[in-house]
C-alpha cells in the first residue's frame, strides 16, 4: 500500500481519533484536592545502596 496515495485518509483519521479521544476524556472529572490534608514529610532514614563490581575493561564494552 502507497502511503502517499492514502495520505488524506491517514489524516482523517487521525483527527478523527483525536476529536474522539477528546470527548472522551473531557467527560472524565478532575481529580479533587482534600482541603485540609498535608503531606506528610518523610521522617525515616534514607536507605543506602552500595553497587560493587569491576569496570569492564574497553575491549569487552560494546561500541
Amino acid at each position: 500500500m502507497n502511503i502517499a496515495k492514502h495520505m488524506e485518509a491517514v489524516f482523517v483519521v487521525a483527527i478523527a481519533a483525536a476529536a474522539a479521544t477528546s470527548f472522551a476524556t473531557a467527560a472524565v472529572p478532575a481529580p479533587s484536592q482534600r482541603q485540609g490534608v498535608a503531606a506528610v514529610p518523610f521522617a525515616g532514614h534514607m536507605q543506602v545502596v552500595t553497587i560493587v563490581g569491576k569496570r569492564p575493561h574497553a575491549s569487552v564494552k560494546p561500541a
